[in-house]
C-alpha cells in the first residue's frame, strides 16, 4: 500500500484523505486502505477527510457512495468535516482546464483510443501544434515537466519509464467527462491534503499527478 507525500510544505498540519469511487460497495481492499489512511491521519493528530469520485456516471452504481459511508461509519471510520463530492465540483475543473489552456499548457486532440493503440499504445502528440478546438476534442496536459521516479513512503523509489512519464496525458475526455488525473489533483490542492494513503493499483499514476501539481 502506497504512501504518497505531496510536493507541500512540510509545516502545513497533517491531512489525509480516503476517495472512493462508487461503482459499488466498499470491498475489502478499499477498507483496508481506508483504515491504512485513518490511522496514517489519526496517529499524526491530523484530519481525516472523504471524498466521493463520482466523476463517472456510466460506471456508478446507484445508491453505492451512501454505502460506501455507512460501510465506513460501521466500522468506526469517522471523517472530519463534509464530504465532498466530485459531481459538484465541475465549475472548479473548468476553472483549471481555462487557466491551463490560457498558459498554452493544453492543447485539444481528436485522436482515438483505437487510433493510439494501433501506434503502440502511448500517445505520440499528433495534435500538439495542429490548434483543434474544444469540439468532439479531449483536453491534453502539454507535458513540460515529466516526472520519472519519485520516493514513496513505503515502497521507496518508484521509476517509471520515460515514455509514460513524458506523454501528454489527458484530463479531460472527448465525451466531456473529466479524467481522474485532474479531479484528483485539483481536489487534493483544494483540500490542503499533505499525504496519501492508497492501493498499490494506483501507484504509477503518481508521476502525472505531481507532474499536474
Amino acid at each position: 500500500m502506497p504512501v504518497n507525500t505531496l510536493p507541500s510544505p512540510q509545516t502545513r498540519p497533517y491531512t489525509g484523505r480516503f476517495a472512493p469511487s462508487p461503482s459499488g460497495p466498499l470491498h475489502f481492499g478499499s477498507l483496508i486502505a481506508a483504515l491504512g489512511s485513518f490511522l496514517q491521519a489519526r496517529a499524526q493528530q491530523g484530519r481525516w477527510l472523504v471524498r466521493i469520485e463520482d466523476i463517472d456516471p456510466p460506471r456508478e452504481m446507484a445508491g453505492a457512495a451512501s454505502l460506501i459511508l455507512q460501510t465506513l461509519a460501521a466500522h468506526g471510520l469517522e471523517w472530519d468535516g463534509e464530504v465532498m463530492y466530485q459531481s459538484k465540483r465541475h465549475g472548479r475543473y473548468d476553472e483549471i482546464i481555462r487557466q491551463l489552456y490560457q498558459a498554452g499548457d493544453l492543447y485539444w486532440c481528436r485522436c482515438t483510443r483505437r487510433e493510439i493503440m494501433a501506434g503502440g499504445g502511448l500517445y505520440r502528440g499528433h495534435c500538439r501544434d495542429l490548434g483543434l478546438g474544444a469540439e468532439g476534442c479531449a483536453a491534453r496536459l502539454r507535458q513540460h515537466h515529466p516526472v520519472y521516479h519519485f520516493e514513496d513512503g513505503l515502497q521507496g523509489r518508484i521509476a517509471v519509464p520515460a515514455a509514460l512519464a513524458e506523454e501528454d496525458f489527458i484530463i479531460r475526455r472527448r465525451d466531456g467527462l473529466y479524467a481522474y488525473n485532474l479531479a484528483v489533483v485539483v481536489d487534493d490542492m483544494d483540500s490542503g491534503i499533505t499525504e496519501i494513503v492508497r492501493g498499490a493499483d494506483l501507484l504509477e499514476p503518481t508521476v502525472r499527478q505531481v507532474a499536474l501539481y
